[in-house]
Parts: C-alpha cells; sequence; structure tokens
C-alpha cells in the first residue's frame, strides 16, 4: 500500500555516478542531434559551424564548470537550476526558476511523443507526422507506462534510463564511424565559409548559434536529482563528463556530414537530416539505421525529462514554495502528486496537437526560451558564491572560479539574446500564473509571500503577462 511522506520514500536507493551521468546525456541527445546536419548547414558553412561550436563549447563548458563549483562549494543546497536560484535570490525567484523549468520540461516531453512517432511513420504510415489519432493513441499508451514506471520509483527508472543512454550512443556511434569512411576532403573544402547567399561570417555564426542554444537543454540533469546523489562531488563530475561527452557527439555528427554532402545539399534536406546523411554514405538501409536510432533516443529522452519535470514541483513543494502536496512522495520515494499533474498536461496537449498542431509549435518555442532564465540565475548565483568565498577554505584561491562564473554569466545573457527577448518578453503570459500557485504555497505556510523588492517583481510579470496577452489576442505580437 502506497502512502503519502514528505521525505524521499525512506531508504530510497541513491543515484551513483554513472546514473547522474546517464541522466545529464539522456536528458541532452534526444530528437535534436538527428537533425543537426541540416539545421546548422541551413545558415552556415562549414567555416562558420566550426566557429560556432567553439564559442558553444567555450560558454557551455562554464556553464558546466559553475554547476559543479556549485556541487562542491554549496552541498547544503538541492534541487539544481530551482535550488541556487532559490539560494541566491530568494523564495520568489526560486519559485520562478521551478516554475519555468517544469513548463519547458513538460511541454517539451510533447513534442518528443510527436517527433519519435512521427519518424516511426517511416515505416508504419498510420503515424502520420506523429499527430494523428493512431499516433496519438499509441503516444498516450507510452506516456502512462512511462508513469507508473517512475511511481515505481526514481532509482529504478534511473537505472532503466542508464540502459536507453547506452542504447541511444550505440547508433550515433555507428553514424560517426560510417561517415568517416564517407567523407571527402574536397567536399568538406567546397565554400567553406560558405557562400554569399549566406551572409557574412558573422551572420552564419550567429545562426549556428540560434540552433546550439536548444541542444544542451539538459546539462542541468544531474543537479536537479542533488538531493537523491549518493555523493554530492558525483552531481559536479556526472554534469561535466556528460557535457563532453554530448558535445564530441554533436560536433562530430554536423561537421563530418559536411565531408559526404555540401552545404547546399544539406540544408534542402529533410530531417532527420543524418537518415539521409547515411543513406547517401552507405546506401538506402542508412536511413533506417537512424530513423531506428531517433526512436531509440527519443524514448531514452522521453523518461529522463519524465523524471526532470516531475522533479522540479517535488523540490518546490517540500521546500514550501509550492503547495504542500506536490512535495509528497508515495512509498517508493517517487512525487506522485507532481507526476500524475505534469503528466495530466502532457495528455492534454497530446490531445490539442490533433486539433492545432501549429498553436501548439508556437506555445512550444515559448515554452522552450523559459529554462534559460534559469540557467541564468545559476550562472549569476555561482558568481556570487565565488565574490564571497562561500565554501573556500583559508587562503583557497577563488580567481579561476570567478572567471568561469563571470563567462558563464556572460553566455547565460547571449542565450536569451539568441532565443530572442521577444520570447522573453512572451514568456511572461506563463510566468504571471505561476503566482496564484506560489500565494497558495505561502498560505499554507502562514508565511509572508514577499520580501523586499519581490512584491514588485511579482507585480511587473504580471502586468507584462497581461500586457503580453493582450498583445497576442489583439494580432498585434506574434509567436
Amino acid at each position: 500500500m502506497s502512502t503519502e511522506t514528505e521525505a524521499q520514500g525512506g531508504g530510497a536507493p541513491k543515484l551513483k555516478l554513472g546514473a547522474l551521468t546517464a541522466l545529464v546525456v539522456g536528458s541532452m541527445i534526444g530528437g535534436g542531434i538527428f537533425s543537426l546536419p541540416q539545421n546548422m548547414a541551413a545558415g552556415a558553412g562549414a567555416g562558420a559551424i566550426i566557429i560556432g561550436w567553439a564559442i558553444t563549447f567555450l560558454g557551455m563548458l562554464t556553464l558546466a564548470f559553475a554547476f559543479q563549483m556549485l556541487a562542491n562549494r554549496k552541498p547544503e543546497v538541492e534541487g539544481g537550476v530551482y535550488g541556487y536560484a532559490r539560494a541566491g535570490f530568494g523564495d520568489y525567484m526560486g519559485f520562478n526558476s521551478a516554475w519555468g523549468y517544469w513548463i519547458s520540461a513538460w511541454i517539451g516531453n510533447v513534442s518528443y511523443f510527436v517527433v519519435m512517432f512521427s519518424a516511426l511513420g517511416f515505416w508504419f504510415h498510420a503515424f502520420g507526422d506523429g499527430n494523428t489519432p493512431t499516433a496519438i493513441i499509441c503516444a498516450s499508451v507510452v506516456l502512462w507506462a512511462l508513469h507508473f514506471l517512475v511511481l515505481r520509483g526514481v532509482h529504478g527508472a534511473a537505472f532503466i534510463n542508464t540502459i536507453t543512454t547506452i542504447a541511444k550512443l550505440v547508433p550515433l556511434a555507428l553514424f560517426i564511424v560510417l561517415v568517416v569512411f564517407a567523407f571527402k576532403i574536397d567536399t568538406f573544402n567546397l565554400d567553406f565559409w560558405g557562400n554569399p547567399k549566406l551572409g557574412s561570417i558573422v551572420d552564419q555564426v550567429k545562426s549556428t548559434m540560434l540552433v546550439t542554444v536548444w541542444v544542451f537543454i539538459g546539462i542541468e540533469g544531474a543537479s536537479m536529482f542533488s538531493g537523491r546523489a549518493e555523493k554530492m562531488s558525483d552531481v559536479g563530475k556526472a554534469t561535466v563528463v556528460g557535457f563532453l561527452l554530448t558535445i564530441a557527439l554533436l560536433v562530430a555528427v554536423s561537421v563530418l556530414a559536411l565531408g559526404v554532402m555540401t552545404q547546399p545539399e544539406l540544408a534542402a534536406l529533410k530531417n532527420p537530416s543524418t537518415a539521409y546523411v547515411l543513406e547517401k554514405a552507405i546506401g538506402p538501409w542508412g536511413a533506417n539505421i537512424m530513423n531506428a536510432g531517433l526512436v531509440i533516443s527519443v524514448g531514452g529522452a522521453l523518461l529522463a525529462w519524465t523524471l526532470l519535470a516531475a522533479e522540479a514541483p517535488y523540490l518546490a513543494g517540500k521546500d514550501g514554495v509550492m503547495p504542500r502536496i506536490f512535495g509528497t512522495t508515495n512509498a517508493n520515494g517517487s512525487p506522485a502528486a507532481s507526476l500524475w499533474l505534469t503528466n495530466g498536461l502532457i495528455q492534454l496537449f497530446l490531445v490539442i496537437t490533433l486539433f492545432s498542431s501549429a498553436g501548439y509549435l508556437a506555445l512550444l518555442s515559448l515554452a522552450t526560451s523559459m529554462i534559460l532564465i534559469p540557467y541564468l540565475l545559476c550562472s549569476v548565483y555561482s558568481f556570487m558564491v565565488a565574490q564571497r568565498g562561500e565554501g573556500y577554505q583559508a587562503g583557497e584561491g577563488k580567481g579561476r572560479d570567478l572567471s568561469i562564473a563571470g563567462i558563464a554569466s556572460v553566455y547565460g545573457v547571449w542565450l536569451i539574446y539568441a532565443a530572442g527577448v521577444k520570447y522573453l518578453f512572451l514568456s511572461m503570459v506563463l510566468y504571471a500564473p505561476g503566482l496564484l500557485f506560489y500565494l497558495w504555497a505561502k498560505k499554507e505556510h502562514g508565511e509572508k509571500p514577499f520580501k523586499g523588492a519581490e512584491a514588485a517583481l511579482a507585480a511587473i510579470i504580471v502586468v507584462l503577462g497581461a500586457i503580453a496577452t493582450y498583445e497576442l489576442i489583439t494580432g498585434q505580437l506574434s509567436l
């Protein structure tokens, strides 16, 4: 019999380094990598793509190091992007970080279901583009199978995620090996800096950055489960190892493809473009390999993000900034109430895709941008920790950490800029309703909801949300 508690399920097993690393890799590598050759080549030549990856490597490496530094210097702070935002900027900003992360996660899961059944449509035409009635029924079955799997315990689900993460790496590794043999340096060097139609090198690099904004979402996977980790030091290690493995795969897939097909050919491909690249390299069965790999990869990412999506409201509820019910777990240590709410909303949006795929895709773009604010808050908090010397031994230098946190903070601002300031404004439409949940939680605990300037910030978010909603309704602004 399952009982609800506010603990983590008593003696629930802790997550080790391998499971934490798999959560990082599993959440970052989903369907995006399978479309990367076309996505990158659409706006840039080989030279600009390499420069774009170099900038991304520096920026995301500093963000990974910032998470590692926080795990080591502030081991008492649990909950990753939520916990760090709350520790650095108070309950209300912590709540908004959890709220934005949660919305981004569960709407992103809807897209994973659509993409997975779209890939299955390669063999089974009834699935179409992933939003046919047959596809939605089958996606719903998978959704609730994952739901009950996670209800049986986070540790067991994390173990299965480790297996699926290994499984998804196999087709990607195979793609890289086979493409290396088909690689032609003359093809790679052709229009190395892009043809004039693509614009200047700066414009091309910027176009690649707009793609790389999204492919690293999930780098915080280990830190979100820091409270369930066997050792806090493993959280930082998992983040860095997961990042290095992922960027190696991303760069290899996108750059090596330019030695098999020219930039214009890649730009004209349908997605998943890796299927057509491998088809060019080894024949028709190459497309079958990559479509199968996409299904496996997205399936694994779905499990990772089901865990991550449910964890955010649970952590916030446990700390009293979300309603108390979301901070409870069942006898298996699974955040049951949070999981039911999250997957219930995913089910609703799966049904919505049947009637309005365009509206859903617009909302997805908006929701995905919401995760960038939590990233920025974490980067700035890491700078604050280093500047104050919190968690440092007497005489221990902090110059390296200050430099890393400073670069990560600048990169966090860049990510928001690259995604579009318009989306930052429009995201207030989704942030504003969260205030009701925050006030509900504070009332339950008999606490004043705001301290200092938090009331003014809440008012600004609500006003901006109202203005953005009005402009959307009247057509003055569009997604």
